[in-house]
């Protein structure tokens, strides 16, 4: 059923409770993973050097990338295959996007199942995800342990 798994990851614990999910279910089908971090564009500054923003974005997606590929190994050890990808652009644009260009038959994120007020103001990747997505889409709600 599943040829194609995308989970979107910040680095952040709360992201990662959803791969489970996601190993579980490229295991079940035999599909391939892709580990996906989008890095938000830093912003604007007036004093800034653009050498010094070029050099702290540079910084940014090399972390990115080491951390994205010190997730894939330990699914590798698993048995798993994975690949990583780093976008730059507004987050929900970019997993909805990839997506759609990987043709991909599911896509795997948490959330912190935040309703009301709360949502409103800080607003949702994962709800403007699953709004834009033409895929479907696999969310994982926060455990109540998750720190963010």
């Amino acid at each position: 059923m599943y040829k194609r798994i995308v989970i979107a990851l910040d680095g952040s614990p709360l992201a990662e409770q959803a791969l489970p999910h996601a190993a579980a279910q490229t295991e079940q089908f035999g599909a391939e993973l892709t580990l996906l971090k989008v890095l938000e564009p830093l912003p604007e500054v007036t004093y800034s050097s653009p050498v010094a923003v070029r050099a702290a974005e540079e910084m940014s997606a090399q972390l990115a990338s080491d951390y994205l590929e010190g997730v894939a190994a330990r699914l590798r050890e698993q048995g798993l295959p994975v690949q990583v990808v780093t976008l730059e652009g507004k987050p929900y644009v970019q997993i909805v996007r990839y997506a759609e260009e990987q043709q991909a038959d599911l896509l795997v994120m948490s959330t912190r199942g935040q309703s009301g007020f709360s949502r409103w103001l800080l607003g949702s990747v994962a709800d403007r995800v699953v709004r834009g997505a033409t895929v479907p889409v696999l969310l994982v709600r926060c455990q109540e342990d998750c720190k963010e």
